[in-house]
């Protein structure tokens, strides 16, 4: 693919990547190499050890089958905030070397690579001084620089330098998904568009068209350029949104609570110039006039609740660091600065959106309670694709995209309705014995050798009045590290409940109960 003649001005950008930094945060960087542990998120692996790894555990596996894959598998929940504050120190060491720093999210920031690398004696040299000062701080990383961010994303993982104009020809193997939301990429593969090199050849035009902002957007990262181009700040422009205090504050919690409103404020003026940002500024200001600043990535699609969290975030930091203690004499100013300005895309609104006044009264209440319990504090749900009923419920972040599971199927195996009206947030093993008091089981073909006769639920015995199925769900046969082989049976109770259970690997748990 040739370069993109709109490519040749790109900004040259150098991504800084710490591989694997929600296990980092909750085990820390003196780990035992033949240590076999993982962080999990929903109920699948998110993060693992390289012994876990070894042994077969895969970011996205579900929690039970990377139990069964890798014997005596530690598993841990994630912890966002201690992945947050452990991250400033590597944002601290980098700024070092440029300071215009920004954090994308934690265990992955960027700068600009133009200056530094005129500064350090050209980009290769850059790179290795980034990697000695990461190391020397007590943390392993990758680096790439590429034009565009999206390219050094990329270039990072990795671990190598694009040369300019050539960022469109290094996207151009990877699949569409690196670049675009799960929606649009799922749209692109179905018409014959896997790999962003297909993606990129598309005429801008009827890319806009067929696809939208969202797609334009993708588009434009894809020949390697930014998103979306900034528009010119008007002079006298201010957007900042600030809060000072009357008496300086030495711990992060006050500063917490003015953040709430600070972001809605930012998102309130943004909204009337019509315009979002690509980054905002959290600064910190002293009462001795140090100031302290740290920029994170927006791209206009964080939620208010979104915004308060990483300042949250930034400023426990940046108290584990003692930077507004009383030496400095506490802070006295906070203060988001939006920079990157871009035209807002807005949104299409339907004829059901209905009082459009109301509806952001309630998503800024909406975003008040979620800065108050945290990001994930808040969730929408969502009924989506699956074959057990807790499979089917999908929880979701206020203000985050949905995830794409596609409810219409096919889902071989799926449960037939009614569904259980009560789900229990582990499953609940249990035994389910013939009359000859064995274990029922479940043949190849689906089929129960002896009929249930009793129930052993929490040590009490219950008699089985009627059953239906077992129905039985084969998973990811192509994979013998992730396969999976689950037979489920409707049962009613002579107590009156109607359960379902299902067994896999020989072993019965409850996974619903019914409406009696």
């Amino acid at each position: 693919m040739a370069a993109d003649p709109e490519n040749t001005d790109a900004p040259r950008a150098l991504v800084v990547w710490c591989p694997d930094w929600p296990v980092t945060a909750v085990l820390g960087t003196d780990l035992d190499p033949a240590r076999a542990a993982a962080v999990v998120e929903r109920g699948r692996v998110l993060a693992a050890t390289d012994a876990a790894r070894a042994a077969g555990a895969r970011r996205g596996q579900k929690v039970r089958t990377a139990q069964s894959t890798v014997a005596g598998l530690e598993l841990h929940d994630r912890d966002l905030d201690a992945e947050a504050r452990l991250f400033e120190q590597v944002a601290h060491t980098v700024t070092g070397l440029a300071p215009h720093l920004e954090v994308l999210r934690p265990g992955i920031c960027a700068i600009p690579a133009r200056g530094p690398a005129r500064f350090h004696g050209g980009e290769d040299r850059l790179v290795e001084k980034v990697i000695d000062a990461v190391e020397a701080a007590g943390f392993e990383c990758r680096v790439g620089i590429a034009d565009g961010l999206a390219a050094a994303r990329l270039a990072a993982r990795s671990h190598r330098v694009v040369p300019p104009g050539e960022s469109a020809r290094f996207l151009a193997r990877f699949p569409v998904g690196e670049l675009a939301d799960e929606k649009l990429a799922d749209l692109l593969v179905r018409l014959g568009l896997p790999t962003i090199g297909q993606f990129a050849a598309l005429p801008a035009g009827s890319v806009a068209d067929r696809f939208g902002p969202a797609g334009v957007a993708a588009h434009r990262a894809a020949r390697g350029l930014e998103a979306r181009p900034v528009v010119a700040r008007p002079p006298g422009f201010d957007l900042t949104a600030e809060e000072r205090f009357e008496e300086p504050h030495l711990l992060a919690e006050p500063l917490v609570f003015a953040a709430r409103v600070l972001a809605e404020r930012l998102h309130t003026g943004l909204a009337a110039a019509g315009l979002a940002c690509r980054r905002f500024e959290v600064e910190v200001q002293c009462a001795d006039g140090t100031v302290a600043s740290r920029a994170w990535r927006h791209e206009g699609a964080l939620s208010i609740g979104a915004v308060a969290e990483r300042v949250r975030w930034q400023l426990q930091a940046w108290q584990h660091r003692a930077l507004f203690s009383a030496a400095a004499g506490g802070a006295v100013a906070l203060r988001l600065v939006p920079d990157g300005l871009v035209a807002d895309q807005g949104r299409q609104l339907s004829l059901l959106d209905g009082d459009r006044e109301a509806t952001d009264r309630v998503e800024r209440a909406v975003a008040r309670v979620q800065a108050i319990l945290g990001h994930t504090g808040l969730v929408t749900v969502e009924l989506a694709g699956g074959r057990a009923p807790a499979d089917r419920v999908v929880r979701t972040p206020w203000g985050d995209a949905h995830q794409e599971r596609r409810a219409d199927g096919p889902w071989p195996g799926r449960l037939p309705a009614p569904s259980p009206a009560y789900v229990p947030p582990a499953p609940v093993p249990v035994r389910l014995l013939d009359a000859d008091g064995q274990e029922v089981q479940v043949t190849a073909r689906a089929e129960a050798l002896a009929p249930p006769a009793r129930l052993i639920l929490g040590g009490r015995a219950v008699e089985v009045t009627g059953w239906a199925g077992p129905w039985p769900a084969t998973e990811r046969w192509w994979d013998t590290a992730d396969a999976r082989r689950t037979a489920r049976l409707q049962v009613t109770l002579a107590d009156g409940r109607a359960l379902l259970l299902a067994v896999e690997g020989g072993r019965w748990r409850v996974e619903g109960a019914y409406d009696s």
